[in-house]
Parts: C-alpha cells; sequence; structure tokens
C-alpha cells in the first residue's frame, strides 16, 4: 500500500519545496525573531504577520516518543514497529516527526537527533525524519 502523504497548501508550500533539496526549514518573525512551527499567518507570540521562510540546522534533541507496535491506519501496517516522537529543534521549535534508522528501545528522551531525507514522497517531496546523531 502507497504511504500516505501528507497535503501542500499555500501556507506549507515553501517549506514542503525546501524538503526537495534536503532542507529543513520553518518561519521566522521578522518582528520578534521568533521561530513559528507550524505554518501559519501570524507569528503566535507577536501577532506580526512578517514572517519568512528561515533554513534550520536539522539538529535536535528527543522530547518525547511513541513506540508505535500496531499500525495507526491499515495502509501503515508493514512499517511497524515506527516511531513518532517530538523532537525540540535547536532553534527552539518542536516538531512531531518519525525516528527511522534506530532500534526503537536504544532511544531515550533528551537524545540528540539529526534530520534524515530518507522518505522520499511519490512526488519528489521528502519527509523530514530523524535519526541519533
Amino acid at each position: 500500500m502507497p504511504r500516505i502523504e501528507p497535503a501542500t497548501t499555500p501556507l506549507t508550500e515553501p517549506f514542503w519545496d525546501a524538503t526537495r533539496n534536503h532542507q529543513l526549514s520553518a518561519q521566522q518573525c521578522g518582528a520578534c525573531s521568533s521561530f513559528v512551527w507550524y505554518p501559519r499567518e501570524r507569528c503566535p507570540k507577536c501577532l506580526s504577520d512578517d514572517l519568512t521562510w528561515t533554513n534550520l540546522a536539522g539538529e535536535g534533541t528527543i522530547y518525547s516518543f511513541n513506540i508505535m507496535r500496531k499500525p495507526g491506519n491499515p495502509m501503515m501496517a508493514d512499517m511497524v514497529p515506527y516511531v513518532i516522537a517530538l523532537v525540540d529543534l535547536d532553534e527552539g521549535i518542536r516538531m512531531t516527526t518519525n525516528i527511522v534508522n534506530a532500534e526503537p528501545e536504544s532511544l531515550e528522551c533528551g537524545q540528540r537527533v539529526a534530520v534524515d531525507w530518507s522518505v522520499e514522497l511519490e512526488d519528489g517531496r521528502r519527509l523530514p525524519t530523524f535519526h541519533p546523531a
């Protein structure tokens, strides 16, 4: 079965376009310098609409994770076990993602991770997952 693919909208298109070049990006507020994740029309801290896309280092730490041993959707049955994680990026944003290329039982909260571009979607976009650093 094919992978469930995230939709692209006008608001998220710059993010997905950057993934084609293996680049992780997020919006950054021109008024208060905060990084903004998930993509929005306004900065949640100061409500400015002065948001630009900025490249990120793609490194961070695992805040929390869950090992999925049963698929959340039948389309994911061939992927179990897989790891869903919250990763705190060094730029200060928290991203929901998957941890790949690691034994699930070896993972720990606080562990350093780096972005992994091994998952290519049908349209050429890349799904940013993370692996142990």
